[in-house]
C-alpha cells in the first residue's frame, strides 16, 4: 500500500474531497478538451517547447484522473501524472493503464533536482492558499531542468470561495482561489521563471480562465533572458 503524503488541513480537505468525487469527476470532465480549442493550443505549444529542450520526462502535477496526462502523451510528450488524491490516481490508472500515475503533493514533490524537462499544473493551483504558492513554485523550479517549460491553467479573478458540493452533487470542502495574471507573473518571476505567453479565455474548462506558459531561467540571475 502506498504512503499518503503528509498533509495539513487544507491539503487533507482537498484529498478527501477529490477521493469522494473521483469517479464522477472522471465522467464529467472526460470530454472537456474536445470543447476547449484554445487550451489544446497551449498544450500543443507546451509540447513544442518540450521538444525544443530535447524531450524528456514531463510531470502533470495535480493530474486528477489523467485526462491531460493522456492528451500530452498523444502529443508525443513523455508525460506522467502526480496527484494528492489516491482516489483520483486509482481512477487515472483504471482509465489509462498504459500510463504512470503516482500519489504525491505539489507542496513536497518527491522528485530529484532538475530531473524533468517540463511541468504542467492544469487548474491544480486553484486550491493552494496564497501563502503556499511561493513554496510550490520553488518546488516546480527545483525539479525542472534549466530552460524547462511550465504550463499553468487557473481561474481568473480576485476572490476565493468555499466549494461544498461538486461533480455529481457529492460533498466537497475546498477553497477555490481565483487569481489575476499580474499576481502570478510576480510569483513566477520571484521563483525564477520567465513568462513566454499568456491568455485569458472563456471555455468549458473555466468561465474565465487563464493560461500561462513560462520557463525556468537558465541561470538564477534576476531578469535573465537566457
Amino acid at each position: 500500500m502506498e504512503e499518503r503524503p503528509n498533509t495539513g488541513s487544507w491539503l487533507e480537505d482537498t484529498r478527501t474531497s477529490y477521493d469522494t468525487v473521483a469517479t464522477s469527476y472522471a465522467e464529467l470532465t472526460r470530454h472537456l478538451l474536445d470543447e476547449t480549442p484554445e487550451e489544446r493550443a497551449f498544450l500543443a505549444l507546451f509540447a513544442d517547447h518540450v521538444r525544443a529542450q530535447g524531450g524528456g520526462r514531463v510531470a502533470d502535477v495535480g493530474c486528477g484522473t489523467g485526462r491531460i496526462t493522456a492528451h500530452l502523451r498523444q502529443l508525443g510528450v513523455d508525460a506522467y501524472g502526480i496527484d494528492l488524491s489516491p482516489g483520483m490516481i486509482e481512477v487515472a490508472r483504471r482509465d489509462h493503464p498504459d500510463l504512470r500515475f503516482d500519489i504525491g503533493s505539489m507542496t513536497d514533490l518527491a522528485l530529484a533536482d532538475a530531473s524533468i524537462t517540463g511541468l504542467v499544473a492544469w487548474y491544480s493551483l486553484i486550491h493552494v492558499p496564497d501563502d503556499e504558492i511561493r513554496s510550490v513554485l520553488a518546488h516546480f523550479k527545483r525539479v525542472l531542468r534549466p530552460g524547462g517549460p511550465l504550463l499553468l491553467g487557473f481561474h481568473v479573478g480576485d476572490e476565493a470561495t468555499l466549494k461544498t458540493e461538486g461533480y455529481g452533487g457529492h460533498p466537497m470542502k475546498v477553497r477555490v482561489h481565483r487569481r489575476q495574471h499580474a499576481q502570478l507573473f510576480t510569483w513566477l518571476g520571484d521563483a525564477g521563471f520567465v513568462v513566454e505567453s499568456h491568455r485569458t479565455l472563456t471555455s468549458a474548462e473555466s468561465r474565465l480562465g487563464g493560461m500561462i506558459l513560462a520557463r525556468r531561467r537558465s541561470t538564477d540571475v534576476p531578469g535573465d533572458g537566457g
